[in-house]
């Protein structure tokens, strides 16, 4: 069977995104790992599949699958390019899309000047959904590293976060701690670990190890998770733009909810043979 795709990216975090609304499209774990490699695949950091609406309340269904082969239950960057392939695909006009994920409802919104607007939704502070197993509270997870003691703010976004002001982010081994936390007893699920510097009241910069992908040049809910973990310290306020890699995206706090703006751009369509 032929599989049409797209390959996309949002600030170089990329996506192989499939039209699966008419023809399912159903890979298996091991299937996705052989899609995902960079040498002998397609090359992705996330598998991004468009499915036919499960309800009557929403657009589409949204699936997200990491280059592990894990499903997972949201991607802010993953959302943006999804609601410009569905309208690229003339799968869907409007301007205004919301679409099911395995946790919740996100709603998009495509700009006059084509950046993305996506409701996160609101950062989630239960630890039982997290999910988080550790003792410590969430705002005061600690983790030695070398001969200090980082603080990690953990939150979740769709999926776990847990985030750490270091000074000097350039050289931080991100690989290295990332890594770590990914089999640490706190995160029974896997983590994906954000490291932050303050920059001014306005601005963050970040990077991001993800779970099941490694480090990315740029995550849509780690850079929400890590503005939330900021504004909560009182290092930032409501309103910043958070500097990763692959470039700038813009988080706002909008009531309850948090909005991630930022850019998505289509690189080319392919055919899988089989």
């Amino acid at each position: 069977m032929k599989v049409e795709f797209s390959k996309m990216h949002g600030l170089g975090n990329d996506f192989m995104v499939v039209d699966a609304v008419a023809r399912p499209f159903e890979p298996d774990a091991a299937r996705v790992r052989a899609l995902a490699d960079r040498r002998t695949g397609v090359g992705f950091d996330q598998l991004l599949l468009v499915e036919a609406p499960p309800d009557g309340g929403v657009d589409f269904g949204y699936r997200v699958f990491n280059a592990d082969g894990c499903e997972v239950a949201q991607c802010g960057n993953g959302a943006r390019c999804f609601a410009r392939f569905v309208r690229a695909r003339g799968l869907s006009a409007s301007a205004t899309l919301r679409a099911r994920t395995a946790e919740r409802v996100v709603e998009m919104r495509v700009r006059d000047d084509g950046l993305v607007c996506v409701d996160m939704g609101a950062p989630v502070f239960d630890a039982a959904r997290v999910p988080f197993a550790g003792d410590a509270a969430l705002d005061d997870f600690r983790v030695d590293v070398g001969a200090r003691r980082l603080r990690f703010g953990v939150v979740g976004f769709g999926n776990p976060h847990a985030v750490a002001e270091v000074e000097d982010l350039k050289n931080f081994p991100v690989a290295e701690i990332g890594a770590r936390l990914q089999t640490h007893a706190s995160f029974p699920a896997g983590v994906n670990v954000g490291f932050m510097r303050r920059v001014d009241e306005h601005r963050l910069e970040l990077r991001v190890y993800e779970r099941g992908a490694g480090e990315t040049a740029a995550c849509g809910s780690g850079a929400c998770a890590a503005a939330v973990i900021a504004t909560a310290r009182g290092l930032v306020g409501r309103r910043v733009t958070v500097h990763l890699p692959g470039g700038a995206l813009e988080v706002a706090h909008c009531g309850d909810d948090v909005e991630l703006t930022g850019p998505c751009a289509h690189v080319y369509d392919g055919v899988l043979a089989a």
